[in-house]
């Protein structure tokens, strides 16, 4: 019988070790402790030393670091029935450890499937080019409505970025050539507004000129200079009959036959016979 307590030794130690082990956990930061005695909720603990009464009290880690889970390729409808493939990365963490292990199993897998069904339910309320031009948009609504209803779970969703949006071939081919229709569309306005403002413009100067008869003689000898300026051999310009009217008013007055000029309109003046 004196061999009996060196051989109840090793197993007295190894059982030590283990209520040891049990009883003693070390918690980082960023953990927490839910505590559960005899299967009842008692409290959240730490961080740093936790102790446990062995074989009465269990515990579940949880990590309260912000944590990323991708939300895998979902096919979507818009609204306008375009089929495309959309996926998405959702940003989140645990706010209350009771809550995310008392009210909800598995709190991981429950907010991926609840962000994916959340995903495919906002972007089917808009249309296709929303999804393209207010993405930002969308993806607040997503988080909006993701951190309400995870709420009751102790999670809060911090923020979801919609990440890839996929159309089919047919449907890029449509979204170039709509985009092609609306810059032809852009310019043609542009050149007509142009063609408008030259218009309105000439209309303008056109009536200035008219009012004051000097400044349309004026505007036409600067267009002879500039013409003169070109150095051409032959210049071939109509002559106003304004400019030559006053000699023709004293060769009349004064007796003596008038040469026949011919104006601008192909008008011929009327001629005074020589006297014989």
């Amino acid at each position: 019988m004196t061999g009996l307590p060196i051989v109840l030794l090793p197993l007295i130690l190894i059982l030590a070790f283990v209520i040891l082990f049990s009883a003693v956990k070390v918690l980082r930061e960023y953990e927490r402790a839910v505590v559960f005695t005899l299967g009842r909720f008692q409290k959240v603990k730490g961080p740093g030393l936790v102790l446990l009464i062995p074989f009465l009290q269990q515990m579940v880690r949880v990590d309260l670091r912000i944590q990323v889970i991708e939300i895998p390729t979902q096919d979507v409808i818009s609204r306008d029935n375009v089929s495309m493939k959309v996926d998405a990365v959702l940003y989140f963490k645990v706010t209350n450890p009771e809550h995310a292990i008392i009210q909800v199993q598995s709190y991981l897998p429950a907010t991926n499937m609840l962000a994916q069904t959340t995903l495919r339910a906002v972007l089917g309320q808009h249309d296709l080019d929303e999804m393209l031009s207010e993405r930002k948009k969308l993806s607040s609504d997503v988080q909006s409505i993701l951190d309400a209803q995870t709420e009751i779970w102790g999670i809060k969703v911090s923020n979801v970025e919609i990440r890839t949006v996929e159309l089919t071939e047919n449907m890029v081919r449509a979204i170039a050539k709509q985009a092609e229709a609306e810059r032809d569309r852009r310019a043609k306005i542009i050149h007509a507004e142009a063609e408008f403002q030259a218009s309105q413009t000439l209309v303008n100067a056109a009536k200035i000129l008219g009012s004051v008869p000097a400044a349309m003689q004026l505007r036409y000898l600067q267009t002879l200079t500039e013409i003169g300026a070109e150095q051409n051999s032959t210049v071939v310009f109509p002559m106003p009959i304004d400019i030559i009217r006053p000699f023709l008013e004293l060769l009349e007055k004064s007796g003596k036959p008038s040469v026949p000029i011919v104006g601008m309109n192909g008008a011929v003046p009327k001629e005074e016979s020589l006297p014989q």
